[in-house]
């Protein structure tokens, strides 16, 4: 019986002389710094995105559903003439429905609406002109956008990363110490122009009527300025003495 417990002892005090346990594996020697830092980057947008369509009213459904395919057919065609191909015109909703309320109550009124994806942004608003002067009564955008947004968020993480270390060295050599390596980095994600980083699928605007003598009208000057990419993350660094090797 004496032996197991001298064997109990002699665990219990090797377990005693164990360095604590860290899940971030640091060292005794180590302390630790977290820091937090942004980064931000400005691209241009290079595509655009509106929707555009058309209602149509007549006494019967197939009347006015066959004076909207006319419509949307002529539409097409000029967004064609501009320089839009068919891969890039997607149809986005139709409805067929009787009117019970205001001055064409008893009427059927169809409509449609498609997404037009431009990829020169500065051959938007040509786009743009070309539906409204085709008869389009729908309009809604158009939508800038970035062609490789990863890229431009790439651009923000590498700056945000440059800060951290920047920040952390910074702290090192008012504490006279040295940065030894970097334990973890954590991503708080971040926007893109009006559009959250990572991974959210925006909601398109909802298709705004217009009156058919302004859509005629040419639209002004499309000015794509710049996009910003703006990303939060956090960073764990070691830091040790600088006589430590």
């Amino acid at each position: 019986m004496a032996k197991k417990y001298l064997a109990l002892g002699t665990l219990l005090l090797a377990a005693c002389g164990q360095p604590n346990y860290d899940p971030r594996g640091m060292k005794h020697e180590e302390t630790l710094l977290s820091v937090s830092a942004t980064g931000q980057t400005d691209t241009r947008p290079d595509r655009a995105e509106f929707q555009a369509g058309a209602n149509t009213w007549s006494k019967d459904a197939p009347s006015a559903n066959a004076a909207n395919r006319q419509m949307i057919a002529k539409i097409v065609a000029a967004l064609n003439g501009a320089g839009i191909a068919d891969k890039d015109i997607q149809t986005r909703s139709l409805t067929v429905q009787r009117l019970d309320w205001g001055d064409r109550k008893g009427q059927y009124q169809a409509g449609n609406i498609i997404n037009v994806t431009v990829r020169e942004v500065d051959r938007a608003a040509a786009a743009v002109d070309a539906a409204t002067r085709a008869g389009a009564n729908i309009m809604s955008g158009p939508d800038l956008r970035l062609s490789d947004p990863e890229k431009a968020a790439n651009s923000a993480y590498a700056a945000a990363y440059k800060a951290a270390r920047s920040r952390a060295q910074t702290y090192a050599d008012a504490a006279g110490m040295k940065v030894a390596r970097v334990l973890s980095i954590r991503d708080a994600g971040g926007t893109q122009g009006n559009r959250h980083l990572p991974g959210a699928v925006p909601v398109a605007p909802p298709p705004v009527a217009v009156e058919q003598s302004a859509a005629n009208g040419s639209m002004a000057r499309l000015m794509p300025g710049e996009t910003e990419s703006s990303v939060a993350i956090q960073v764990d660094f070691a830091l040790v003495p600088k006589e430590s090797s």
